[in-house]
């Protein structure tokens, strides 16, 4: 029997830690969805599997992973819970700032599962831009830092341990950012209400309120102005990888869900399987076609940074785009051939569809992407017009 492509992050989530979704995530994935809750027996169970850890360095009890690995947690995690996966996704993306740069008690935390970060970028003046963060951070004595800010959208606000959070430079001349390691309980620190979204229901995306928060400076994350340079050299591209990553899972299920469907529903007159229509066919193999063009290219983005290629940037910045337009696309034919069993929640299309479309609105936007790449492609700096 011809076999579908493969995904390129296949066999790389370890089989305890594949365990764990299919016996504590998957189970608990509706209710997560139902109720919008956050998914802390969930989380609890990865952290204790040690998959929080995987970015982690090994000398403080790590996993020691990489990008490609990272990404095949997200993406089996966003086929049967996006909240879960959400969640996951950016806690390791403020890892990789963290781990570069955070102090040693707090990187051994996370790499033993006893503490969950993220980040905490986009404002209320710039929204999704967040390279232009309109966030304060002004001297408040020799030691110590007063960070003012509006947060407009914060995953696992709330909920996670610690921020990695973006302001304007103190004191530095050059430079547009600088990052801070924000303790959650920080007096002056406000979660302003609960998230009730169309999709993600459970990942708790809710802005966050900086009001007089005082950090001593050695919470920095890097240098004073030299936070842009490392959110795009660390935590954009596992962001935007990650998120492919995420829109995939989300994608494959779909289909999965779909051609289930497609095989198992009869048109009793016809004593045929909707399957043995050639216009179903058509349409799901041109929704199969796109998804797997789209796993070539995440492939394609991991192998040019492993080898440093000079397109690295360029394709980590497609990747997003592309896959986030793929899962929409997706989504979309899957209810048109899954028909009214689709709007129903038992089959599991239609939570899979609402979870689709978060990654075309999450900062950089496809539009933004698309500006981006467009830039790349035509030798023109990225963040010129940003101030």
């Amino acid at each position: 029997m011809l076999q579908t492509a493969e995904a390129p992050l296949t066999g790389l989530v370890p089989a305890h830690w594949d365990a764990v979704v299919r016996d504590v995530v998957e189970p608990l994935a509706e209710e997560v969805d139902r109720t919008g809750s956050f998914p802390r027996t969930s989380v609890r169970a990865l952290a204790e599997a040690g998959a929080l850890g995987l970015l982690s360095s090994p000398a403080h009890g790590g996993a020691g992973g990489d990008l490609r690995q990272a990404a095949a947690v997200v993406s089996r995690l966003a086929g049967v819970c996006g909240s879960t996966a959400m969640v996951v996704l950016m806690h390791y993306a403020a890892v990789t700032v963290i781990e570069a740069h955070g102090d040693e008690e707090v990187r051994h935390a996370i790499a033993t599962g006893r503490h969950l970060s993220t980040l905490a970028f986009s404002e209320h003046g710039s929204r999704s831009h967040f390279w232009a963060p309109l966030g304060t951070a002004v001297p408040d004595g020799a030691e110590t830092v007063r960070l003012d800010a509006r947060k407009s959208w914060v995953t696992s606000a709330g909920e996670a341990d610690s921020y990695v959070w973006s302001s304007r430079p103190v004191e530095a001349t050059t430079g547009d950012m600088s990052l801070w390691l924000l303790p959650a309980g920080s007096p002056g620190l406000d979660v302003r209400g609960d998230y009730d979204g169309f999709g993600l229901r459970g990942n708790a995306s809710s802005p966050v309120t900086a009001d007089g928060v005082r950090v001593p400076r050695r919470a920095a994350l890097g240098p004073d102005g030299e936070g842009l340079a490392i959110a795009l050299g660390l935590a954009l591209p596992c962001f935007l990888t990650l998120s492919a990553a995420f829109s995939l899972g989300v994608t494959d299920t779909l289909l999965e869900l779909t051609a289930r469907h497609l095989r198992e529903t009869r048109l009793d007159h016809l004593g045929e399987s909707l399957a043995r229509q050639p216009v179903a066919r058509r349409e799901y193999a041109a929704l199969r076609l796109r998804a797997d063009a789209a796993c070539a290219l995440l492939n394609d983005a991991f192998t040019s940074l492993e080898a440093e290629r000079t397109d690295a940037t360029l394709r980590v910045l497609q990747v997003k785009a592309l896959a986030a337009e793929t899962a929409a696309s997706t989504a979309d034919g899957a209810m048109r051939l899954c028909g009214g069993s689709a709007f129903r929640r038992e089959l599991g299309v239609e939570r899979r569809f609402r979870d689709a479309l978060a990654a075309r609105v999450m900062a950089p936007t496809t539009e933004a992407l698309y500006d981006f790449c467009g830039r790349a492609g035509l030798g023109l700096p990225l963040f010129e017009d940003a101030k």
